[in-house]
């Protein structure tokens, strides 16, 4: 697991690359596909912050969610004080603050 830096950028350097990941599905308890994350420009850090977090977590419970809002980093309060603008930090405060933990798949390129 890695030490979050202060910034994104920095924290992304230190994370698994995800060339292989065509895309991220996040399920529910009953496996319902709520969100996915597709490897394009504008998402990749989240893909490569997600995929993170499954290899390092069995389930995205509370503890999962607080390591990985520590990665995002300076986006964390900027996900605070403009709800909606960054979607998958919000998630990720939701679920630190009690919301339903998810499961995370990984979906390969080669499907």
């Amino acid at each position: 697991m890695i030490q979050p830096a202060a910034t994104f950028k920095d924290n992304l350097q230190q994370l698994p690359p995800v060339d292989g990941v065509h895309r991220i599905d996040l399920l529910d308890a009953q496996g319902a596909v709520v969100a996915s994350i597709e490897n394009q420009p504008g998402k990749q850090g989240s893909l490569a912050v997600y995929h993170y977090l499954k290899q390092c977590f069995a389930t995205l419970d509370a503890q999962a969610a607080e390591h990985g809002l520590l990665v995002f980093a300076e986006h964390m309060a900027d996900a605070r004080t403009r709800p909606g603008v960054h979607p998958n930090v919000d998630r990720l405060l939701a679920i630190a603050e009690g919301g339903a933990p998810l499961n995370i798949a990984v979906i390969a390129i080669d499907g």
